[in-house]
């Protein structure tokens, strides 16, 4: 039976079409992926239904019912709730109070009751299998306790339909396979899901349904068993992806970084020896708390190393902050690029020439002609798609804002680029955009370390592998050695 019905939904902003006729047909108590590169028009879509945009034109029906005008609050009380990749709770409220305010309709000279709202709070994360304190802060909570709270509230709220937009990115696989488990108990008590991904593979495991969005239109719904892997990539950006891994293999020069030993109490790192190329790729893998990204902060000065050595092109170097490894040719792509990687508030030229002020200022004045000219450079060269360089970063997609974090560090021409999970939460075809980026930076003789979570890409892009466990590298694979299997037996601490 149809819960939700979306007919020839279209919506432009300033001129450019995000929608155009759009329709979508959600069943009751099913998983329904909506999948679509960045930019397709997925995120303009869920706003619709959730009532946060209004479309130009179409019609939207709930249990058959036509929703005249629709608003947050309207779409509140029809059962249709979203859930963003960046939960939306009251850091300093307890867990009991983010759910209440999701659930408690307020009055003039009503009273807070306090044992109730803990009660009921108990009671809905009890329904999802959360072992979550009403009483703690949301700001104590983890990512994956903050989703699963705003699951509680939402099913206290009565949801039919739930939105998970892009929910697994930041998760552990133990912690994925929980929150599959709390999804197919929704859809078990007949409550629908819109799942949206760019991990494909997830959707094999958990949806029912794909519905396929490219450039604004819908190319159609199809049963989750009458595709593959291949199939979505292709009717997703229009192409056939021969290799979303493009690797070629770049001359290999002199090695650029090497570590001896290197430890740092804070991080939890200790006795890492590795070294990297001119010219190469050195994928670092490893469990999620395995010392990955520690390690990127202690060669970068964030966290210093306080034990062994750093050498550059075999010179020992003291690295006591970023301002030093950026003197010395280093340049660091953090993980959370939203929150540590750019400013998302600031045009595209700002972030794009951040990291080489120096360069575009005379007498301590910016040069804005200057910064302009290199920024709009860099936006060709990078292939950026962006209405114009003073357009904000946080109206690009994912994969353009990577795209810019990379372009401000390619700025200062460094010789080491380490780079933390580089297309986390990007499309198919950004993925394989960044990817070729990485095979000419590397082209140009730029040793760089890659770390990602993403098996497929590490074997993929890699010339060696470096596993990490428990804050130490644990091996160190040739390409042509390297397999999951291998992998994960280093990444768990065991031998091969």
């Amino acid at each position: 039976m149809s819960l939700l019905k979306a007919a020839s939904i279209s919506k432009s902003f300033a001129g450019v079409q995000a929608l155009k006729e759009v329709s979508l047909e959600v069943r009751a108590g099913e998983v329904h992926a909506l999948v679509g590169e960045n930019g397709a028009g997925k995120s303009t879509l869920i706003r619709i239904l959730a009532g946060a945009t209004h479309p130009d034109s179409g019609t939207i029906e709930v249990d058959g019912r036509l929703v005249e005008s629709n608003d947050p609050l309207t779409a509140k009380s029809l059962g249709i709730i979203a859930i963003y990749q960046q939960p939306a709770l009251f850091p300093d409220l307890s867990v009991a109070e983010n759910i209440a305010l999701g659930i408690e309709r307020p009055g003039l000279w009503r009273r807070v009751d306090w044992s109730w709202r803990r009660r009921r709070a108990a009671a809905l994360l009890g329904r999802i299998g959360a072992a979550i304190d009403p009483d703690a802060l949301a700001a104590s909570l983890t990512l994956p306790q903050q989703q699963l709270v705003e699951i509680a509230r939402a099913l206290g709220a009565e949801a039919k339909l739930l939105v998970l937009d892009e929910p697994t990115p930041s998760l552990t696989a133990r912690e994925v396979e929980h929150l599959f488990t709390v999804v197919r108990g929704l859809r078990a008590h007949g409550v629908a899901v819109i799942y949206i991904s760019h991990r494909l593979e997830e959707l094999f495991e958990i949806a029912d349904r794909v519905t396929v969005l490219r450039d604004g239109c819908c190319l159609g719904t199809r049963e989750m068993s009458q595709v593959d892997r291949d199939t979505l990539i292709r009717l997703m950006v229009g192409r056939e992806l021969s290799a979303v891994f493009p690797k070629r293999q770049a001359p290999l020069g002199e090695v650029w970084l090497e570590t001896r030993n290197l430890g740092c109490r804070a991080a939890g790192v200790r006795n890492v020896s590795l070294g990297v190329r001119s010219g190469e790729i050195l994928g670092i893998a490893g469990l999620v708390g395995s010392g990955r990204t520690q390690l990127a902060e202690a060669l970068f000065g964030i966290t210093p190393a306080d034990s062994g050595e750093i050498l550059l092109r075999g010179r020992p170097v003291r690295i006591d902050s970023p301002r030093r490894a950026i003197e010395l040719g280093m340049a660091h792509v953090p993980e959370d690029r939203r929150r540590h990687g750019l400013i998302m508030e600031m045009p595209v030229a700002a972030n794009l020439t951040l990291a080489d002020l120096k360069a575009l200022s005379r007498h301590g004045l910016l040069d804005f002609h200057k910064e302009d000219a290199m920024a709009a450079d860099y936006v060709r060269r990078l292939g950026v798609k962006t209405v114009s360089i003073e357009e904000s970063v946080d109206k690009l997609s994912g994969g353009n804002q990577q795209k810019v974090s990379f372009g401000r560090w390619l700025a200062v021409n460094p010789s080491v680029l380490i780079l933390d999970e580089p297309t986390q939460g990007v499309d198919v075809g950004a993925k394989a955009e960044i990817h070729a980026l990485l095979c000419d930076l590397a082209e140009r003789g730029i040793a760089i370390l890659m770390i990602s979570s993403e098996l497929p890409e590490i074997l993929g892009m890699s010339d060696r592998i470096a596993v990490m466990h428990a804050g130490t590298v644990a091996g160190i694979l040739d390409r042509n050695e390297a397999t999951q299997e291998k992998i994960l037996a280093l990444a768990l601490g065991s031998a091969i």
